[in-house]
């Protein structure tokens, strides 16, 4: 494929915007080569500026669950725009998609939209310091819950020691407040929790993770977890950006049948516009500003284009029975598909997936943490990756994302990937 107009356009992005990108894995900086440069998008297809069509599975990077430019939000944003952008007062619409969220998921009450899913997961870990009056945090590695300060932590030099920062920027002040847990290790969580005994506000955790590729919980991982958060009185926040509505109307909640205190929302809850949230039961979200003395606020949170895309979208999933089934079809489709591919050619791999999110991890051992993810093979990646980009499918530039499957790929799609996969497989 001829890439020159996507080529020009990064080089003149670049004068102008740091790494010619305004989100950092846009870049490719992790397989290499030049960034494309979407122009349009329709159905289960994007199409860049050298006029080159995609079966596309980053949709944008989980959103387009029903396929891009879906007619129903499209109109919905459109006829809400000539009635204003923005006004920084309350809208009928923000509270229609409020109850129809609280409708869908488990265990929540209230819910309060802000405008990102990095802001939605900062004002949860704020709300559950406020609510329980402690500091400390636990995250996963491996799991990203927005570029907030407190997530950006990597390990210290023992299991119960504190995080430090793995970005500049951030302050060891801020590290100390962050431990950092090992993915689907229950024992490891116990030993941060016993060594911080009644110091740690909450556990923040990707319930399916996303962000070292898909990564399932193991067994009963996550009901172990909520034993412990129940048993030291611990606030179990479940980020859902990318699994709400995505896996299930209820989500991991109710896929899984666990319960968490608080849950964050982005991506597919506003149709693919901007927009987070964060939701649980009265007795916490109450203690939310102006009820309460947690402070949180935004100019356009709440925008009116983006609840509109947001309604119509919860609506189309509330309203289709067979949706998440005919999702977990086709998802197990390629799975198999590619599985047959990689193995006829003897690539080492192998493969994850949740519902509609699925990952190929080059990699000979089950994958369950981030550890097991990094030993991938990184550099068949990268040849897998500009294969696959030459045959006309595009996946996230990163071995450490899934890929999310949309409910309009065909299974003539999903044949043509599969071809994708056998050729490319023979390169590697």
């Amino acid at each position: 494929m001829l890439y020159q107009r996507s080529s020009a356009l990064f080089k003149e992005a670049e004068q102008v915007i740091p790494g010619g990108v305004n989100s950092p894995v846009r870049a490719f900086k992790a397989v290499g080569g030049t960034p494309i440069f979407a122009k349009s998008a329709k159905g289960a297809y994007v199409y860049d500026e050298d006029g080159n069509r995609y079966i596309d599975y980053i949709n944008s990077w989980g959103p387009m669950i029903l396929g891009h430019a879906y007619e129903p939000v499209v109109k919905a944003v459109i006829e809400k725009a000539k009635q204003g952008t923005s006004f920084g007062m309350p809208t009928e619409i923000e509270t229609e998609i409020a109850k129809l969220a609280v409708s869908m998921v488990p265990n929540i009450d209230k819910i309060r939209f802000v405008n990102s899913g990095t802001e939605a997961c900062m004002s949860a870990v704020r709300l559950a310091r406020g609510f329980t009056g402690k500091e400390k945090i636990i995250k996963f590695a491996g799991c990203y819950h927005g570029h907030s300060d407190a997530f950006l932590i990597q390990a210290g030099s023992g299991a119960v020691t504190f995080g430090s920062p793995n970005s500049p920027g951030v302050t060891q002040g801020t590290a100390k407040d962050t431990l950092l847990a090992n993915y689907n290790d229950i024992d490891n969580v116990k030993t941060l929790v016993e060594a911080n005994k009644g110091e740690i506000a909450c556990v923040i955790i990707e319930p399916v993770a996303g962000n070292m590729g898909c990564i399932p919980p193991k067994g009963d991982f996550l009901k172990q977890l909520r034993i412990l958060c129940d048993e030291e009185g611990i606030l179990l926040i479940f980020d859902e950006v990318m699994t709400g509505f995505r896996l299930a109307k209820g989500g991991v909640q109710e896929l899984y049948g666990i319960d968490a205190d608080i849950i964050c929302f982005g991506k597919v809850i506003g149709g693919g516009l901007p927009v987070g949230a964060f939701a649980a039961r009265n007795e916490i979200m109450n203690h939310l500003a102006p009820l309460g003395s947690v402070y949180q606020a935004g100019t356009l949170s709440g925008n009116p284009l983006a609840m509109a895309a947001g309604l119509a979208m919860l609506t189309a999933i509330q309203s289709d029975s067979a949706l998440f089934d005919r999702l977990a079809e086709k998802t197990a489709y390629l799975h198999k598909g590619c599985a047959e591919a990689l193995n006829k050619h003897g690539v080492k791999h192998t493969i994850n997936r949740e519902g509609s999110m699925i990952s190929i991890h080059f990699a000979e051992a089950v994958v369950f943490d981030f550890e097991t993810a990094a030993k991938g093979n990184n550099d068949t990646f990268k040849s897998f990756f500009h294969g696959m980009l030459n045959e006309g499918i595009y996946i996230a530039p990163s071995a450490f994302e899934t890929w999310f499957i949309t409910d309009a790929l065909s299974y003539d799609d999903l044949d043509e990937t599969i071809r994708a996969v056998e050729k490319v497989a023979q390169t590697l």
